[in-house]
């Protein structure tokens, strides 16, 4: 079977150099789906819904390819956050994350073009964020990290001070599960080695 190009149905930065690091070069294609046409309370189903939005509106544009649609919430206390919407929301958010706990949901998309197939699925991992005074929150925010990013954290970057622990997949915090993108891609019949790309 051959391997077909991959595409990355999402603009950000992280899920594609996640991708770049396991030797996957994508070509990024994202999907500037309108997310508030989705409104679901489960955090599960709304991240595999809009995963799958964004890798629907992207496949059109190719005729053989695989077609990788994701997206991430923070559910804390049973709220479900996406990125904030400004500084004041990030700061009030923080005040209440700090010595507590968070679930980063992240739902994969993938279409498979040649085999007319699709699959997806949501990893889920807890978060554990440490106690911080309203100052160090402050300096946070005003980094600009946490407005580009669900739940006005990166793991990758500023964001990884504060995180005490995590239970479960850690690449899945930074916006994609690599472990479960392997069983997606090997149940669509590859290998992730046929798509790394020779250095």
């Amino acid at each position: 079977m051959n391997t077909p190009p991959f595409i990355l149905a999402s603009a950000s930065p992280a899920r594609r150099r996640l991708l770049q690091t396991v030797g996957i070069e994508p070509i990024v294609c994202p999907s500037d789906f309108d997310e508030s046409q989705v409104q679901l309370d489960d955090p599960a189903q709304l991240v595999q819904t809009l995963a799958q939005k964004k890798a629907e509106t992207v496949a059109p544009q190719f005729k053989s390819a695989l077609v990788m649609g994701c997206d991430s919430v923070l559910s804390v206390g049973g709220e479900i956050h996406g990125k904030p919407a400004d500084v004041e929301e990030a700061c009030q958010r923080w005040q209440n994350m700090q010595s507590s706990f968070g679930d980063l949901y992240t739902g994969h998309a993938l279409i498979d073009l040649s085999q007319n197939l699709s699959l997806v699925k949501c990893q889920v991992t807890r978060v554990y964020f440490a106690q911080l005074d309203s100052s160090t929150i402050d300096a946070y925010v005003a980094t600009g990290e946490p407005l580009k990013c669900a739940g006005a954290f990166a793991l990758e970057g500023y964001g990884s001070l504060f995180v005490e622990k995590i239970e479960g997949c850690h690449s899945n915090v930074i916006g994609l599960s690599l472990p479960l993108l392997r069983q997606m891609i090997e149940e669509l019949g590859y290998k992730i080695t046929d798509f790394w790309k020779s250095c």
